[in-house]
């Protein structure tokens, strides 16, 4: 049975080349394409490329025993595709996995195009119907946040149900050239890591001058189908700032462990910069997302120390997310139960994060391939950062569902006799994590087929 995947963006590919990988024939949807001599595009894409980042290029944490660790380290033992690839086009961040965007989507497409099992077909698709005069097909949904109008009218059909959308907006990329060295530092927060952001100190009367500008600043006008109803997890700074005059030096400016070494005292507020690619010539501003004209925009950031003269590469910008009620709509396989021919993956499935998505992409691969070839796959244990991740869009309240990264609030708490005999959290953690490792390699072993090799040696 082949599989057809819709959706070219991080959870479609990551799907893709694992069922292929594991011995299966795979369709691979994209819409965006060259049409006419012309980039047929979406409200935020730039390119036609596979797995391009809109937002941030950072994978998260690289810290041992954090969640995004966790996740990340599960997905190199099941020999994720994309992580691999992003581990081999990484630039310095830290304790961060940071990539280079135009390299990782080239890596991407090349990957793809020496899988022989694998067919790219770039036209929209509209309809998941199947007309029953070919070969039936397993499809997985991975149009992401900007799925279509079309396929978005078709899904909301085939669940019976409305969508739910939240809006994402896009942190602004500066020349490196145009940063003013003499003004700025390089650390990474607590030194963990390498130094390699580039962080702009304020002192109080520059926060406060940079703030009260943020606030007067004008918003981009909402085009027509824009609600801004935002994720309460990657909010707009303008829409932090309006929350009280400290609620960014508790958020994305938080200057905690990030020490001048030139004067030996911690800023009031810190911005910072974190590298775009090797090369190192660019660089984009940390949580620094926006809904600003850029004209507003290009004002305020320049009143960043170190800013005063920057050139912008790109502005902030406002683009839709759209995501499915999964409580109430998918099954712990990821599949539709109105259709278990029909799975979901990535940021359409209620996942937030590029890990996350990638993740969840590779689960739906690997579920996809088992039951392509006959058998029904074992669940990916609760225990697990992935599993506790589909555990929660399939088991939270329907009602109150909001998308989730990977945090320990979704893990398998520990046993409140051990909880009570361990009280240092970072032991926890580290216990949870551990337990969590155990339990996915033994789950490992019972998803590879027996016509593929293993997926944990490849």
């Amino acid at each position: 049975m082949k599989i057809r995947v819709i959706g070219g963006g991080l959870a479609g590919p990551e799907a893709a080349l694992t069922a292929a990988r594991l011995g299966c024939d795979v369709d691979l949807y994209e819409m965006r394409a060259i049409v006419n001599g012309q980039p047929r595009l979406t409200p935020a894409h730039q390119t036609i490329e596979f797995g391009e980042l809109l937002c941030s290029n950072s994978l998260k944490s690289e810290s041992p025993n954090t969640t995004p660790w966790l996740l990340k380290e599960e997905m190199r033992r099941a020999g994720s595709a994309l992580l691999r690839i992003a581990d081999e086009t990484a630039v310095p961040a830290g304790h961060a996995l940071a990539v280079d965007r135009v390299e990782f989507s080239l890596r991407i497409a090349e990957a793809i195009a020496a899988e022989p099992r694998i067919r790219v077909i770039r036209e929209e698709v509209t309809s998941l119907v199947q007309d029953g005069n070919g070969p039936e097909y397993i499809t997985i949904l991975a149009t992401g946040p900007l799925t279509s109008p079309a396929l978005s009218a078709e899904i909301q059909r085939i669940t019976g149900s409305e969508h739910l959308a939240f809006y994402d907006s896009i942190s602004p990329i500066v020349d490196a050239e145009t940063i003013d060295m003499d003004r700025v530092y390089f650390a990474a927060r607590w030194d963990k890591g390498t130094a390699d952001y580039i962080n702009c100190p304020m002192s109080r009367e520059e926060y406060d001058r940079f703030f009260d500008a943020l606030v007067e600043a004008e918003a981009a006008e909402a085009k027509e189908w824009e609600q801004l109803d935002y994720f309460e997890g990657c909010l707009p700074i303008e829409v932090l700032a309006k929350r009280g005059r400290d609620t960014l030096r508790f958020g994305p400016m938080k200057p905690v462990g990030l020490r001048d070494p030139r004067t030996g005292k911690t800023p009031w507020a810190v911005v910072q910069l974190r590298k775009e690619n090797l090369r190192a010539d660019s660089y984009n501003l940390v949580g620094f997302q926006n809904h600003l004209k850029w004209g507003e925009q290009a004002r305020v950031l320049r009143l960043i120390p170190g800013l005063e003269n920057a050139k912008f590469l790109r502005y902030g910008q406002i683009h839709r997310n759209t995501y499915i009620c999964a409580p109430a709509l998918l099954d712990k396989h990821l599949r539709l139960k109105a259709d278990p021919s029909i799975h979901f993956a990535g940021q359409l499935s209620g996942v937030e994060g590029y890990t996350e998505s990638i993740a969840t992409g590779m689960l739906a691969g690997i579920y996809a391939a088992n039951l392509a070839q006959g058998r029904e796959p074992a669940l990916a244990p609760r225990s697990s950062a992935i599993g506790s991740l589909v555990h929660y869009i399939t088991e939270a309240n329907p009602k109150e569902f909001q998308p989730a990264n990977i945090t320990f609030d979704l893990l398998v708490p520990l046993e409140e006799e051990l909880r009570k005999r361990v009280r240092d959290k970072k032991e926890r953690h580290r216990i949870q994590c551990e337990r969590a490792l155990v339990e996915f390699d033994s789950w490992l072993s019972s998803v590879a087929l027996t016509n593929a090799p293993s997926i944990s040696s490849r």
